[in-house]
C-alpha cells in the first residue's frame, strides 16, 4: 500500500509517499479503506520532531482519516464491513489501509462526506472536550474565539453553536474573517483591537469563555476580555512567539480561570470517552449545525505541500488529503 512517511525530522522535506507492506486488523481493531486524511498542526510538528509524541523513523504520518471499514479483528462488534467511518489516530493515517482501535473509530452519517469526516475527529473532539469538559460551557454563554478561520477554530465556532452559545470569531484578516463567519460565528473582528471590538460587542461585560490556540502577545488582552468568572482554554501556540506566562493577580481581580485544554493524552487513556464525545457531537452532524469548511484538497502525492501550508498559516479551514 501507498503511505505518507516521515524518514526525516526535516518537516515537510522529510516526508516521502513510499510503498509499504499492507497492515491487518488485530484483534479488538477495525481495519479502514482510507478515502480522505485530514492534515493539522500535530502533524506538521510530527514531521518536525517537536510534538510530544515522538515516534521512530521512518512512521506513517496522518491522524484524522475517515474511508469505509475493510476488515474486523477479533473481538470488534459495533461497526460492519462497508460502514462509512472516520477515525482517529496519533499517526498512522496517511495511508490507503489504516488498523485503529475500536475506541478510536466512529460512523460517519451519510450526510457528511469523506471530506468532511477527515476534518472531524480531532478538531471537533477537542473542541467538544474543550467546551464541554474544561469550560463547563453552557447555553446562552458567549465565547471567543482566537485563531477562529483555522480548523480547530472553526470547529470551536460550530460546537459552541451547537451548545447554545454565542460566538466572536478573531482572526489577522478579513478573509480569514468571511470564513469565521461562515463556519457559523455571530461575529468577527480582527486581532489588532480584537480587546476593544470585544468590549463593544459585550456592552463592557466581556466573554464568558476563551478559546486560545494563538497564544504570544494577545494572551494579556485575552485574560483582560474576561467576564467574571470567565475560564481561558488554552489549547496550543500557533502564533510561533513562545509561550506566554500568567500574573496571577489578574485571576484574582475578576474570579477567572485559566485551564489547560489537552484532548489527546485525556482521551485516548479512557476507553470509551471519544465514542461518548461523537455521540455528543452525532446530533449536531445529523442536522449539518457540524460542517467543516474544507479549505483545500490534495492527492496523496501533495501531502507535503499541505504541510507547508499550514507551516506558512495560509490555509483557511481544514486541509484534506485524498486518497481515493
Amino acid at each position: 500500500m501507498r503511505a505518507a512517511q516521515v524518514v526525516s525530522l526535516e518537516g515537510p522535506s522529510g516526508v516521502e509517499i513510499r510503498e509499504v507492506p499492507d497492515v491487518v486488523a488485530g484483534p479488538g481493531e477495525v481495519l479502514v479503506r482510507v478515502h480522505s486524511v485530514g492534515i493539522a498542526f500535530p502533524d506538521l510538528l510530527l514531521s518536525k520532531g517537536e510534538y510530544q509524541l515522538k515516534p521512530e523513523v521512518p512512521f506513517t504520518i496522518g491522524i484524522d482519516a475517515a474511508g469505509t471499514v475493510e476488515a474486523l479483528g477479533e473481538g470488534v462488534t459495533g461497526f460492519r464491513v462497508g460502514q462509512r467511518v472516520a477515525a482517529a489516530m496519533p499517526y498512522g493515517g496517511a495511508a490507503e489501509l489504516l488498523a485503529a482501535p475500536v475506541d478510536a473509530v466512529f460512523p460517519l452519517p451519510d450526510n457528511v462526506s469523506f471530506d468532511e469526516g477527515a476534518a472531524l475527529p480531532m478538531n471537533y473532539l477537542t473542541a467538544q472536550f474543550a467546551l464541554s469538559q474544561r469550560a463547563g460551557l453552557q447555553a446562552g454563554e458567549t465565547v471567543l474565539v482566537h485563531g477562529a478561520a483555522g480548523g480547530v477554530g472553526t470547529a470551536t465556532i460550530q460546537v459552541a453553536k451547537g451548545m447554545g452559545a454565542q460566538v466572536i470569531g478573531v482572526v489577522s484578516t478579513e478573509e480569514k474573517a468571511k470564513v469565521a463567519l461562515e463556519a457559523g460565528a455571530d461575529h468577527a473582528v480582527l486581532a489588532e483591537g480584537f480587546r476593544a471590538a470585544v468590549g463593544e460587542l459585550t456592552g463592557g461585560r466581556g466573554v464568558d469563555v476563551l478559546v486560545d490556540v494563538v497564544g504570544g502577545d494577545l494572551f494579556t488582552d485575552s485574560l483582560r476580555s474576561l467576564a467574571p468568572l470567565g475560564r481561558l482554554l488554552v489549547i496550543g501556540f500557533a502564533s510561533g512567539q513562545g509561550i506566554p506566562e500568567v500574573k496571577v493577580n489578574r485571576l484574582l481581580l475578576n474570579n477567572i480561570d485559566v485551564r489547560g485544554v489537552g484532548w489527546g493524552g485525556f482521551a485516548m487513556s479512557r476507553p470509551g470517552y471519544m465514542h461518548q464525545q461523537w455521540q455528543a457531537l452525532l446530533p449536531m452532524l445529523e442536522t449539518g449545525t457540524l460542517k467543516p469548511p474544507i479549505g483545500a484538497t490534495y492527492s496523496l502525492d501533495e501531502l507535503p505541500d499541505a504541510l507547508r501550508g499550514l507551516e506558512s498559516r495560509s490555509a483557511l479551514g481544514k486541509l484534506v488529503v485524498r486518497l481515493a
